[in-house]
């Protein structure tokens, strides 16, 4: 009849194995939710931030390609000062490398480097930017499981000495202390598992939006470059 009465006054609900867990253990499932609350935090965040992105990269390229401008004309409609639109960023600072140049650089290429320089040190820049907090949800990914995982060791090993003290090996004095034990391994697990997913999900887009800013320097150098040669044409006449 004890091992009964035990069970019966064991809380296996999750409140109730994280008040009974010893106190590192309680500190690692702490830490562990805290970083399960920040994951979604920041995947929440960044997919906000990632569509709004895209969304202003197309109505910008909509309105570049749409020819019903010069390129001075252009640069005055857009706000590349604001820290939220990389696009027209880079637009402006290759634009203003390339204005800067001498008809003579622009001849010998010498404008289109300069201005290609400048505009992928400014992409890298905002890349920088755009990967803040990534890395967070990287190390959880990776880092969680193991976490868990250690205090899941310690519980177990808590609660064989509590087993070893007690001279009592009945499923109702075993159970509660591996459960306590186990419901860190399943706290990291719901930390790692989301992490892993939203830095897949996020990396994805951001090496899309990579691939676009990458796209619109060659595209913008080659309407410089074509720009620079019917200016030329014109002149020899």
């Amino acid at each position: 009849m004890e091992p009964t009465n035990i069970a019966a006054h064991v809380d296996m609900s999750f409140w109730g194995l994280f008040l009974q867990a010893s106190f590192f253990v309680k500190l690692i499932i702490l830490g562990l939710f805290s970083a399960s609350v920040t994951v979604w935090a920041v995947w929440v965040a960044k997919s906000r931030q990632f569509k709004a992105l895209h969304k202003r990269a197309d109505d910008f390229e909509d309105i570049f390609w749409s020819g019903n401008h010069t390129l001075e004309s252009f640069t005055r409609q857009v706000n590349p000062r604001q820290g939220d639109h990389p696009l027209a960023s880079i637009f402006v600072v290759g634009l203003e490398e390339w204005n800067t140049a001498t008809d003579e650089e622009r001849r010998d290429g010498t404008a289109l480097q300069r201005s290609r320089r400048m505009m992928d040190a400014t992409a890298r820049r905002e890349l920088e930017s755009l990967e803040a907090w990534l890395p967070v949800l990287a190390t959880t990914g990776s880092v969680g499981p193991f976490v868990g995982l250690l205090g899941t060791v310690w519980g177990i090993m808590t609660s064989f000495q509590s087993i070893g003290a007690s001279k009592n090996t009945s499923l109702a004095v075993v159970a509660p202390g591996i459960a306590e034990a186990l419901f860190a391994t399943a706290v990291g697990l719901f930390a790692a598992i989301p992490a892993v997913v939203a830095y897949n999900r996020l990396s994805s887009s951001l090496g899309r939006y990579a691939g676009r800013m990458e796209t619109f320097i060659d595209e913008f150098l080659t309407v410089l470059e074509r720009q620079s040669t019917r200016k030329n044409g014109a002149n020899k006449r």
